[in-house]
């Protein structure tokens, strides 16, 4: 027997970060106006928000009060500003301030919950929801979506939906062990929406690892410089780390989407370990220990410049010199190579780890098809979208967090103003 369609206003797709905001938004404004909505959420895993939890290592760098257009990424980049401008980082900062969350501002604009717990972010999006009256489905898997004149219809399972609205935050293909998959892009795409090939973003790096593995969990600081040949990429600056598989860290995140943009070919992650020192100065510096730390071995001639190890090993590969010659033999073309090593230190690149370790995904469905003003389709009108399934990716340090929130909001606002005029 045919079970009947239970009925929804809005159905949000995804109870993940934006996913929730749209719900909280919606709902909020429309008990705000006195036109009580029934918003429902259908998130596929056991609980809403799992990725959030392990955003920030734990922390939930929830936004980053310096997000601009620069900050973004995508085909149509522009695609952000309304959404970014109406619900800007103080904005959302104000809208998790009235949740309960006090924020703890630190460095490079990024923005925590002061308690130092992502679980704190995911506690009160849950408490909101539930004032609010939205209703949770979890374990509840979507497997297909369409839609006749006057209503989408959704099955999950043995469950049918029936909704006048739709809105899909789905996420993307990253961290797949806290529920990316990439399944609303093969809802949105069945629905006519076209989609931008996907790759990982934010995600670590494999070099040549001869080096990298012998300096396993040795941190630094210093300027890192993706390179085709001589055309430089992107250059960040921040600490790195490095791996058995080649190299981690904000800066290495950062720089990663271009790997993927520039398919591997022939490039070069280049190191300065002395980002404040010109060449000048730093060689200037060189012969000044060569003079004053003669009588000691290549072994300590860089003690108290750099990390013990990185140095000797920095040595080893550049001088082919054993590290009990001494400090006094070293000539001028020695001290320009191993000044080189310190400043242009170059690893070959030879891939990126896979969306199990990526924070998030570039490419994904086109904006083209959707209004920036309200995030809703072009193509299948009452469907909305928001968040990382869209083709809109921002870099490391709480932008991404800040796209899910503002086009989460917009999204749920827009969908809940659609239905006073809906007859």
């Amino acid at each position: 027997m045919k079970r009947e369609e239970k009925k929804i206003d809005i159905a949000v797709i995804g109870g993940g970060a934006s996913g929730l905001a749209a719900a909280i938004s919606a709902a909020k404004l429309g008990t705000e106006r006195e036109n009580p909505l029934h918003i429902t959420i259908l998130e596929r895993q056991d609980r809403v928000a799992k990725k959030l939890l392990a955003t920030g290592n734990g922390r939930c760098n929830f936004t980053n009060i310096g997000a601009e257009e620069r900050n973004y990424h995508g085909r149509d980049v522009g695609f952000m500003i309304p959404a970014m401008t109406r619900f800007n980082p103080l904005s959302n900062i104000h809208f998790f301030c009235e949740m309960g969350i006090l924020p703890r501002y630190e460095e490079e604009g990024k923005v925590y919950p002061y308690s130092g717990q992502a679980s704190s972010m995911v506690d009160v999006l849950r408490l909101a929801a539930a004032r609010w009256g939205v209703h949770t489905i979890t374990d509840c898997r979507v497997d297909s979506l369409r839609k006749d004149e006057s209503f989408f219809h959704i099955r999950c399972g043995d469950q049918s939906y029936r909704a006048r609205r739709i809105i899909m935050a789905t996420g993307g293909m990253a961290a797949p062990d806290l529920g990316g998959n990439g399944s609303g892009y093969k809802i949105l795409t069945s629905l006519g929406h076209a989609q931008i090939p996907l790759f990982p973003s934010l995600v670590q790096i494999k070099t040549e690892n001869t080096l990298p593995r012998a300096l396993k969990g040795i941190k630094c600081k210093g300027d890192v410089t993706l390179k085709n040949g001589s055309m430089v990429l992107r250059r960040e600056h921040g600490e790195i780390l490095f791996t058995e598989y080649g190299l981690s860290g904000p800066p290495i995140l950062q720089i990663s989407r271009c790997l993927a943009e520039n398919q591997y070919e022939n490039l070069i992650v280049e190191i300065d370990f002395f980002p404040e020192f010109s060449k000048e100065k730093l060689f200037d510096l060189l012969k000044e220990r060569r003079r004053n730390l003669s009588h000691l071995t290549l072994e300590h001639y860089l003690t108290g410049m750099i990390n013990k190890k990185t140095g000797q090993l920095l040595l080893k590969r550049v001088l082919g010199s054993p590290l009990s010659r001494s400090v006094s033999s070293l000539n001028d073309d020695d001290l320009k190579s191993i000044l080189r090593a310190l400043k242009e230190f170059g690893l070959a690149v030879v891939g990126a780890l896979s969306w199990k370790n990526a924070q998030v995904t570039a490419g994904g469905i086109d904006t083209r098809d959707f209004d920036d003003t309200t995030m809703e389709s072009r193509i299948v009108p009452g469907l909305y979208c928001c968040g990382e399934v869209l083709d809109i990716d921002g870099d490391c340090g709480g932008y991404n967090l800040q796209w899910a929130w503002a086009s989460g909001r917009l999204a749920g606002e827009s969908a809940a103003f659609s239905l006073e005029d809906d007859v």
